[in-house]
């Protein structure tokens, strides 16, 4: 008899990374705009600012308290709501009168574009176990396209939309019209638990003590993004300045270096497909490391500093989508709780770096930028051995459990 299991096809899959890529990338198109919107909206550069702190504060409480509801209720459901709301966000900040108005826009496009949360996770429930990791992979890799290249969209669209509000009126549009492409692909699931919010809530503390490496892979994660943090907080600071003085326009060029190794992420999945998550981590971890020598290079050489771009995105993601596939596999009826708690850790780990790098390069400029980025990279790789041993001590257990060879 065949299988009524769900299959994901590629159009599917890709249309998911579409809207992870919308969602989360909505996050990041005040930050070229900010000199516009406050000159706009009559307001201080700093009031302006604050909307940067906004969308990741509201984006940090998304996935805490709703990114947990994909175990409670129909993921379609959710995911379709959420970004509808989201882009009802996005539209008001791109009709907003003043910076109250922007503010309170940010806040909700901020909150509810989890949504993309609730995908990545839907997408390795309706996976085949054989191709999860691609699965996962494909969608991330639309998030994060969508997170390195909404920089760089809010600025061309400002230019031929003569105004700060375009590129906000444009993403409403868009999240709708693919929202409800969702709704159509997408099969009906029903929720996998059936308790209250509150009970939902409380188990997230019960996962982080139950499963060891969920711990150990959601530090390893926050880690390796921080180090990435400390150069995206930085970067503009030294590519501004002499030798290369370059402009809001031509930083976010060199931003999109990175988006090759955000397509690494479909590549990382199949290589977990295959049986190959350990050595991809092991791999992601040391170019870590290594990218930031061309990192330090790059302080007076611009082909540097793009070959370290690229180097580091590709190894995070290399680390990121091998540690998504494995806590996704520690519970299966709880991937949405799991990948709360993961995403939780990996953003305070994103906001940590931002902060921890902008306090170096006033301490110490790029060098001191450095030193941080390939200490949090060092940091992350201990953390991978200690990974490493915890498996295998588990492995040990469970052989001697078994009375296998261990057992002996």
């Amino acid at each position: 008899m065949a299988s009524s299991r769900p299959v994901l096809t590629t159009p599917v899959l890709l249309l998911m990374a579409v809207a992870t890529g919308l969602c989360v990338g909505g996050n990041y198109f005040n930050q070229p705009l900010l000199d516009s919107i406050a000159e706009a909206l009559d307001t201080s550069r700093s009031a302006a600012a604050s909307t940067v702190t906004v969308a990741q504060v509201a984006y940090a409480l998304g996935l805490l308290f709703l990114v947990p509801l994909g175990d409670m209720f129909p993921q379609r459901r959710l995911a379709v709501m959420l970004m509808l709301a989201a882009a009802a966000g996005q539209g008001l900040s791109g009709f907003a009168p003043n910076i109250g108005v922007l503010v309170v826009g940010t806040a909700v496009a901020g909150l509810f574009s989890v949504s993309a949360q609730v995908l990545v996770p839907f997408a390795a429930t309706l996976a085949t176990p054989e191709s999860r990791g691609r699965a996962v992979g494909t969608v991330m890799s639309g998030l994060l396209v969508g997170i390195l290249v909404a920089r760089s969209v809010a600025g061309i669209l400002a230019e031929l939309g003569d105004s700060w509000t375009t590129v906000y009126r444009v993403s409403a549009v868009a999240m709708v019209i693919v929202a409800l492409a969702l709704w159509r692909v997408l099969p009906a699931t029903p929720p996998v638990v059936r308790q209250g919010y509150g009970s939902t809530l409380r188990s997230l503390g019960t996962l982080i003590a139950t499963h060891p490496r969920l711990r150990t892979r959601t530090l390893l994660g926050g880690l390796g993004f921080a180090s990435v943090g400390a150069l995206f907080s930085t970067m503009a600071f030294l590519l501004s300045d002499p030798p290369f003085g370059l402009d809001d326009l031509q930083i976010g060029l060199v931003g999109l270096a990175g988006v090759a190794g955000a397509f690494a992420a479909t590549a990382a999945g199949r290589l977990v497909d295959r049986g190959y998550g350990p050595p991809t981590t092991a791999v992601g971890v040391f170019t870590l490391i290594a990218s930031w020598a061309a990192l330090a290079a790059g302080a007076s050489s611009l082909v540097w500093f793009v070959v370290g771009m690229l180097v580091v995105d590709l190894a995070l993601n290399l680390v990121h989508i091998t540690n998504q596939n494995i806590v996704y596999a520690l519970d299966p009826d709880a991937r949405s709780r799991v990948n709360s708690v993961y995403m939780t850790g990996y953003f305070i780990g994103a906001a940590s770096g931002s902060a921890l790098g902008t306090m170096a390069w006033s301490a110490g400029g790029w060098t001191a930028v450095c030193v941080l980025g390939v200490g949090l990279a060092a940091l992350a790789g201990v953390v991978w051995a200690l990974d490493l041993r915890l498996t295998a001590r588990m492995r040990a257990r469970s052989a001697t459990a078994s009375g296998g060879p261990a057992a002996a």
